[in-house]
């Protein structure tokens, strides 16, 4: 695809090979996971399962589309001003990695002169992949637990369509925590003003899949503050093609990604505080 940018449906299938690709890495690494060191904080651990995925899908994608940059967890931003971009989170869901709680994912998304345009998000212990491109819709299905380098098409991948819910009081709502101590601590009190108004909350531990399963109906609404834009690039533009009403982070909603079924998104989102 050297040359000319591909269409955003090109894109879509690059980011699905590169997620199948770097999940064989990821599973290897989960049968002896340890920290190799630690980022913003103590609690924001980095493995060398971390470091590993995001070389395995970099390497795929800039053989693929040697003209565009990119935007890593664990590497130093491509400051190159090319006119695609890939955003890689290359192990979403760490520090459930290492305690081994069988729920973290492998996330890489498109942009085209800062537009998202494609992505896909692979629950790696399920084996299953979510994705999408702009006007495409979204799409998830199984690549098997027993992940493999075999060939994945869009093609593969049923539609996806965000829940009906319409009532605050059934709402199943999801959200995360910072790594910054005093702020988890302001993020549980909103949680405690908004829990007596819904059906429940979940806290699950990666952002990508959260928002994923808004898009897919399987939870009403997501939201979370102080997360970076590899949390949510690729899960951002499957959730808006599953008709997600989606609000992302900027300095007026105080950081807020926001995720919810149009039907509780006007009720929902002034319970979360700007503050």
């Amino acid at each position: 695809m050297a040359g000319s940018t591909p269409t955003p449906a090109e894109l879509e299938v690059l980011a699905i090979q590169s997620v199948v690709r770097a999940a064989v890495v990821i599973r290897r690494g989960a049968i002896d996971p340890s920290a190799i060191g630690t980022k913003t904080s103590q609690t924001d651990v980095v493995t060398q399962t971390d470091l590993d995925s995001e070389q395995t899908v970099i390497e795929l994608l800039r053989a693929a589309t040697p003209e565009a940059g990119f935007i890593g967890e664990e590497s130093p931003a491509d400051s190159r001003a090319a006119r695609l971009q890939w955003v890689i989170d290359p192990l979403d869901g760490t520090v459930n990695f290492l305690y081994r709680v069988p729920l973290f994912a492998i996330s890489v998304a498109a942009a085209i002169e800062g537009v998202f345009v494609a992505g896909a998000v692979l629950d790696v212990p399920r084996g299953e992949i979510f994705a999408a491109h702009k006007g495409g819709g979204a799409r998830c299905g199984q690549v098997g637990a027993e992940i493999t380098l075999r060939s994945v098409s869009a093609d593969d991948l049923r539609p996806m369509v965000s829940s009906s819910c319409h009532e605050l009081s059934a709402c199943l709502l999801a959200t995360g925590f910072s790594y910054d101590s005093g702020l988890r601590l302001q993020q549980g009190h909103t949680v405690s003003t908004i829990l007596g108004s819904v059906r429940d909350i979940r806290c699950f531990g990666s952002a990508a899949l959260q928002l994923c399963w808004v898009a897919d109906g399987r939870i009403d609404a997501y939201f979370e503050r102080d997360i970076k834009i590899w949390d949510w690039a690729a899960a951002s533009i499957i959730a808006t093609e599953a008709g997600v009403h989606l609000e992302l982070p900027c300095p007026e909603n105080n950081d807020l990604v926001f995720g919810a079924a149009p039907g509780i998104a006007r009720s929902l989102r002034p319970l979360l505080h700007t503050k």
